[in-house]
């Protein structure tokens, strides 16, 4: 189904669901599940266990996750678009589950737009632009300019690695490509941290690495050139972001979201919503969630908006960058 095609359908959906009588007042007066695609002590995890954490205590109910792992979220998001609509059974994902993933999919067996009700975003988290500078093909590069100078030189030798075809990591080192009209050749690895092996082992030239890259960056074992996102990172406060550089309007970053079944009463939306907004910003929380990214929270018609706009954007890369699944 085309991004178009989605939006026309969560409009029908949004205008023909019938509403689920339900008080927000008493919400929750039973544990709630974090439904979690990604197994125990990754990101996602980490921050749905702080929220829930967080949320019984300032609720007085109990917030338990259910790590639902496999096909990179898929089997999570299906489960959580096939729950009951009463606000028990959330959904806590990265942003590839919902704006990636239906764009290569065939058999996603969810909607990202028709089956769920967007909660908030709770962080988002920046990709850091890496080379090995003991790498003797990166030899002289000190910065995205001279990257790019080297990759034109050499078109289609330079290389980046990523966690795997069609990962967040790809597009972002696809976007690069397309922005500076050079080819570049891409890598894929089983994961992040093979990605990272990949640039130590010299194998890659570049990567879009994760923060898990940051204290091999300060140890001096990789160089990091500019991040993703669209502000710089606050512990690589000196490094620039790739927008800044002549790349207006990059942005590539992954975000971990709150999401409801469609369905879910809007009281129960609007109440969570609101309460992950307020756990968030007390200072031991906020400064557990900064150590996994940029805590970011927004109202659920915002969150929606940045999912179809996210949707648009990633469908045209995929498509300008021929990316497939096999």
């Amino acid at each position: 189904m085309t991004v178009s095609k989605w939006l026309a359908a969560s409009v029908f959906v949004l205008s023909t669901a019938a509403p689920l009588v339900a008080s927000a007042a008493d919400y929750p007066n039973a544990p709630v599940k974090f439904v979690v695609g990604f197994s125990p002590g990754s990101t996602i995890d980490t921050v749905a266990r702080i929220v829930g954490e967080a949320l019984s205590a300032r609720m007085k109910q109990t917030f338990v996750v259910d790590n639902k792992t496999g096909a990179n979220g898929m089997i999570a998001a299906r489960a959580v678009a096939q729950a009951k609509p009463d606000g028990y059974t959330i959904l806590v994902s990265n942003s590839s589950s919902i704006t990636v993933n239906p764009l290569l999919y065939k058999d996603l067996q969810y909607d990202p737009l028709k089956d769920f009700a967007p909660v908030t975003t709770v962080m988002s988290v920046p990709f850091i632009l890496t080379i090995n500078a003991e790498n003797p093909r990166v030899a002289g590069v000190t910065d995205v300019k001279s990257l790019v100078a080297l990759a034109k030189r050499n078109p289609n030798t330079i290389s980046y690695g990523s966690a795997g075809n069609g990962n967040l990591m790809h597009l972002a080192g696809a976007q690069l490509a397309a922005m500076s009209d050079v080819q570049m050749l891409h890598v894929p690895y089983r994961g992040a941290a093979p990605m990272e092996a990949g640039l130590l082992s010299k194998e890659v030239d570049f990567g879009f690495d994760t923060l898990s890259g940051v204290p091999l960056i300060k140890a001096g074992k990789l160089r990091a050139l500019a991040v993703s996102s669209a502000d710089r990172w606050h512990d690589l406060p000196d490094v620039p972001a790739v927008s800044e550089l002549g790349y207006p309007g990059f942005d590539i970053s992954f975000w971990v979201g709150i999401f409801a079944p469609a369905g879910t009463p809007q009281a129960v939306v609007d109440r969570l919503n609101r309460e992950i907004a307020a756990v968030t910003q007390d200072p031991d929380v906020r400064a557990r969630l900064a150590a996994q990214g940029n805590p970011l929270t927004q109202s659920p018609q915002a969150f929606r908006q940045k999912i179809a706009e996210e949707l648009k954007q990633n469908e045209a890369l995929i498509k300008r960058a021929n990316i497939k699944i096999d």
